[in-house]
């Protein structure tokens, strides 16, 4: 299967204007961040990991023609508030886009954009089709999706395995039984927001630790703020088999 790191970044102490950061101020590609978004290919299938407010520059960016579906992790802003611009994909399949999300974030999808679900549809709305997960693994044209429940602070949240690959953002804690589920996993792709400890997302440390116990081949970290610090420099910190992760990065994850 092929990945694309759509986005690698983060709302959570999101570059503003007056930010004179080394970080912010960088000409090095590697350190301009969209929100975390991830783009799965397999025999032809496209899956997109949440769809933030970059969902359509990061399309256009990779040139994505075909979408089967979006599955999201949660409903905060940075993960779902680009969803309306699934309109352009309504129009070339002719269909609405399925969108799989447990109950308590459908719900919120339906109070965001609450004219896709209205009795009345005006022409060129979005059209999505919702799809409920549980904790019970699905499957997507074929593709088997495993969901994983972890913590974002005290609001569950999925993280996701298909195959050799797993996909976990904005968690500060998994519990043993879901850390089970990501025995024999070969590529990891794990949240760390910056080297300080934080409420509810992973540091640096704390990613490299559950790295560590999971034991994939390789791991890549995502949901970067620019207080982690230079991609350059991070990346050299790193141990072998780990890497920070960059909008626009793609490898294959061998099955």
């Amino acid at each position: 299967m092929k990945i694309t790191f759509l986005g690698t970044g983060t709302s959570q102490g999101v570059p503003v204007i007056a930010c004179d950061c080394n970080t912010c101020l960088s000409d090095d590609p590697h350190d301009k961040r969209l929100r975390t978004s991830l783009l799965l290919e397999k025999n032809g299938i496209y899956l997109l990991f949440d769809a933030g407010p970059d969902f359509r520059q990061q399309m256009l960016r990779e040139n994505v023609k075909k979408l089967d579906a979006i599955i999201l992790t949660h409903e905060h802003k940075d993960h779902i508030a680009g969803m309306d611009d699934v309109r352009a994909f309504n129009y070339k399949s002719q269909d609405a886009v399925d969108i799989y999300a447990e109950e308590r974030v459908q719900e919120a999808v339906k109070s965001e954009f609450s004219y896709v679900f209205a009795d009345y549809r005006h022409p060129g709305i979005p059209r999505m089709r919702l799809n409920t997960i549980t904790d019970h693994s699905f499957k997507i044209k074929g593709i088997e999706i495993i969901p994983i429940r972890v913590m974002h602070h005290r609001l569950e949240i999925y993280g996701f395995r298909t195959g050799d690959f797993a996909y976990i953002t904005d968690a500060n804690y998994i519990p043993q039984e879901s850390k089970e589920k990501l025995i024999g996993v070969k590529c990891l792709v794990i949240n760390a927001l910056r080297k300080e400890k934080h409420i509810s997302h992973f540091c640096l440390r704390e990613a490299l630790d559950f790295i560590r116990e999971i034991s994939p081949r390789k791991a890549f970290l995502i949901h970067i703020s620019h207080q982690m610090g230079l991609h350059e420099e991070v990346s050299r910190e790193l141990p072998p088999g780990i890497f920070l992760a960059h909008d626009g990065l793609k490898f294959v994850c061998d099955e």
